[in-house]
């Protein structure tokens, strides 16, 4: 069979490894892309692996599913020989908040990450003025600018093709393919006619300041999250706007918070400042298209991540390769899948 995933960001890519890794020599897999690696909104990210609560699939224990197989997987090439080239490592640090537990607790990570608690009296201290509530997590870091080179790399290593092309109807790849794996983030607004899919303005600074080693997150939106050559610091959500320009209002706010919790940023220098587009749907797409075709044509969709594609995309890659997997038997009956 002829296997066709649209869209090389972390998703695309991930959809890719799956579909290679659980049905290998029974599907031949081409990604069709216009953007690749430093062209994609990954680049930017901090890639810091921690949902939101508000990261939704169809229920909660759906999402917690993917955000587990995520780990695990992430995890287990953190600590293969392949871990460094792949932009994966540890990372640990701290959720701090006046306001309640709940800003600095999250469900989806509990029993996934290898430690995660509250924080002690002590650590609550950390933030300057100290803090009323806290939460310490060792987690992973995935950085992108190394992770999709390196996923490229090893899908094409196993066979796979990679086609720089434009895609502008679904319906174009039926002479082509037999399945569709449709990982188009934002463009699947168009693609799809689907306008729940809304873009999520973020905006970020780069900055160097070596001596940071442990994340910060103060009430979600302000965090400080150490990379290998610099540190990510943010942030923003803006549901539903599409300007990519750097909103100079916004940066001395970002400013301000990120100084006000870790005052020794007031020495990093600034590398540049970043803004992209998350593809923000309530719930996220995850599933085997259900329109009957006359060209037979398999459409599978993964996309509206938000800003935790990083984050779920091994598990919401697996999630897709079943639903497919699931609608090829149930069509075929003696599937050799």
């Amino acid at each position: 069979m002829r296997a066709c995933v649209v869209g090389a960001g972390v998703v695309g890519l991930n959809t890719a490894l799956e579909l290679q890794r659980e049905l290998g020599a029974s599907l031949d897999v081409t990604i069709l892309a216009d953007k690749f690696n430093e062209e994609t909104t990954g680049d930017g990210a901090a890639g810091f692996f921690f949902p939101s609560t508000y990261f939704a699939g169809p229920s909660f224990d759906v999402t917690k599913q993917w955000i587990r197989d995520s780990f695990d997987w992430y995890n287990s090439v953190c600590w293969s020989d392949q871990g460094r080239a792949a932009g994966v490592g540890e990372l640990t640090g701290y959720f701090f908040s006046n306001e309640s537990r709940g800003k600095v607790w999250n469900p989806l990570m509990e029993g996934v990450c290898p430690e995660y608690r509250d924080a002690t009296d002590e650590e609550l201290q950390l933030l300057p003025g100290g803090a009323r509530f806290g939460s310490f997590a060792s987690t992973l870091l995935v950085e992108c600018r190394y992770f999709l080179p390196w996923a490229l790399n090893r899908i094409q290593a196993a066979g796979g093709k990679i086609q720089r092309r434009c895609v502008t109807r679904l319906d174009d790849l039926s002479e082509d393919f037999d399945v569709v794996f449709n990982c188009t983030g934002l463009g699947a607004a168009k693609l799809c006619g689907d306008y729940t899919v809304i873009p999520l303005r973020g905006q970020v600074y780069k900055v160097t300041a070596p001596w940071i080693k442990t994340f910060t997150c103060f009430d979600r939106d302000t965090y400080i999250f150490p990379n290998r050559n610099q540190v990510t610091v943010g942030g923003s959500r803006w549901l539903g706007n599409s300007s990519l320009e750097v909103d100079p209002y916004e940066s001395a706010s970002i400013w301000e918070r990120a100084v006000r919790a870790v005052p020794s940023l007031q020495a990093a220098r600034v590398q540049r400042q970043w803004v992209g587009l998350r593809p923000y749907r309530c719930p996220v797409r995850v599933e085997a298209d259900k329109a009957q075709r006359e060209d037979k044509l398999t459409i599978v969709h993964n996309y509206g991540h938000g800003g935790y594609g990083i984050t779920a995309a091994p598990g919401t890659a697996r999630y897709a390769v079943k639903a497919f997997k699931d609608q090829h038997r149930a069509g075929v009956g003696s599937s050799k899948l």
